[in-house]
């Protein structure tokens, strides 16, 4: 698929990015390569190739799921003007 400027005009338009006139031809360029780029990964044979989630096979190390903070609640609700039942009391923004 090859893009023409009118392309890259719309495709820019539409991610609300303005392009210079003078660097339109170089963009489309750009595009070009990119989309050619990915057209040839789509042609290779990947059938045979085990998905990995991880390109190094890294183990994640894991923790204890244990609380390791006291609650302190209170003491940070104690500078709010208006609190009920624990939450935060806050004008009405939205109708």
């Amino acid at each position: 698929m090859a893009f023409d400027q009118t392309e890259v005009k719309k495709i820019a338009h539409l991610a609300r990015l303005a392009i210079a006139e003078e660097d339109l031809e170089a963009y489309t360029r750009n595009m070009d390569s990119i989309l050619g780029m990915v057209n040839q990964l789509q042609e290779v044979d990947t059938r045979q190739v085990q998905p990995m989630a991880h390109p190094l096979d890294a183990i994640q190390r894991l923790r204890k799921d244990i609380v390791t903070e006291k609650n302190q609640r209170d003491m940070l609700q104690s500078n709010a003007p208006a609190i009920e039942n624990g939450l935060y009391l806050v004008p009405k923004v939205i109708e």
